[in-house]
């Protein structure tokens, strides 16, 4: 099996149409972390990118079936590129670049794109997902959000946000975007891009197995404090810590509005509660914690049943899990109803032994996967003693 780290990293730029996706690509292609990337775009437009190693795809996401269902496939031609750009870019046998950046039009979902990286037999033994990177405008962000569901999905899934448009933003427009994406995405960190510009080191090596030969930072990945349940306001939907003390890595490039961001969450009313309940986005985002280690049987049977129910309502789940009979942490990572294979970490990346589960979901609330798992622990046992 091949190591994840050797595996060639893929990293979605996503966002709504004008949010400024292809001006921060355009700006990221010109950077030296990036001289060694291909790129996927799904539209020529007018960028000049000749310099660099481009592959060309009009992949159509989503398709969907006759029940009404979105398919989690993509069309060929997606596939195809990425089969293809090993040896259609590469000289004496040597493939020419190491990571590939995705460019995804303003709507699309990246739902489809993950799975073929986690699922497609020809595609999941060369790639792994880095990350997803999603652009969102300030000034325009909450009208977005409302209009189209497709663009909460980009937000919620992201890994990192590019808060884009500051300079045509108002303080009413940015506070409460701000305060709309701690309900939609806690743990992301947010950025703000002025001109397309960001440092590449925010948008690359998001993924737990990010750098070859360094133990992963399952902290990082996982981010579970930004998901802490400090402020139990009453609302249904917010099981999440609100104030955004994730914000702690100290660069002076973060989104400057970060201080001023954690101060308007210090005083919650009753009015800034409001306002989040009339833009409810649907989503949910918490993390589930599990104090004693979990039967090795029970593990892929909860998760079949869950994404069997709710799967589809699933838009993330990441976890490092402490599972019976083994020494070292499991790691899961679900999009979805398709769950990556378990993967065993070298180690526990501290003194807490615990299972941790953080869940981004659409409509799905804590309580019913905290009910699932515990009917699951009460009647394993029984059935394990009924098979025997």
């Amino acid at each position: 099996m091949t190591p994840k780290s050797s595996l060639i990293p893929v990293t979605l730029l996503t966002g709504f149409l004008g949010s400024g996706k292809t001006t921060v690509l355009s700006h990221l292609v010109r950077q030296p972390e990036l001289a060694d990337a291909l790129v996927i775009i799904n539209e020529f437009g007018e960028m000049a990118l000749d310099h660099l190693l481009v592959a060309h795809s009009t992949e159509n996401l989503v398709m969907e079936m006759s029940s009404g269902c979105l398919c989690c496939t993509i069309r060929g031609d997606l596939v195809q590129t990425l089969r293809d750009i090993t040896w259609r870019f590469s000289r004496g046998g040597q493939r020419q670049f190491r990571r590939v950046l995705i460019e995804t039009t303003g709507l699309a979902d990246p739902a489809p794109i993950i799975h073929t990286l986690m699922t497609h037999p020809q595609i999941a033994p060369k790639y792994r997902l880095d990350g997803i990177v999603t652009t969102v405008d300030l000034a325009a962000g909450m009208h977005t959000l409302d209009s189209h569901p497709e663009a909460v999905k980009q937000a919620a899934m992201a890994d990192a946000l590019l808060l884009t448009k500051d300079d045509l933003a108002t303080d009413a427009q940015r506070t409460a975007l701000l305060r709309r994406l701690d309900g939609i995405n806690p743990a992301a960190p947010r950025w703000t891009v002025s001109n397309g510009e960001i440092a590449p080191a925010k948008v690359l090596d998001l993924g737990l197995f990010s750098v070859q030969g360094k133990a992963p930072d399952v902290e990082r990945w996982l981010r579970e404090e930004a998901y802490a349940e400090s402020a139990p306001h009453g609302h249904a939907h917010d099981g999440l810590d609100h104030h955004q003390g994730h914000h702690d890595h100290g660069d002076d490039d973060r989104h400057r509005h970060g201080h001023a961001h954690g101060h308007e969450h210090d005083g919650h009313d009753g009015h800034d509660h409001h306002d989040v309940n009339r833009h409810d986005d649907h989503i949910r985002a918490f993390c589930f914690a599990v104090d004693d280690p979990i039967p090795e049987e029970m593990l892929p049977a909860w998760l079949d049943v869950l994404m069997a129910f709710v799967g589809s309502n699933i838009l993330r789940v990441k976890g490092i899990l402490n599972v019976e009979g083994h020494e070292a942490p499991i790691v899961v990572h679900g999009v979805q109803h398709i769950f990556h294979p378990p993967v065993p970490l070298p180690a526990w990346p501290g003194e807490d032994r615990r299972s941790r589960l953080v869940f981004i979901t659409r409509d799905v609330d804590r309580e019913a996967i905290e009910a699932t798992f515990q009917a699951f622990r009460q009647v394993l046992p029984q059935a394990l003693e009924r098979a025997a």
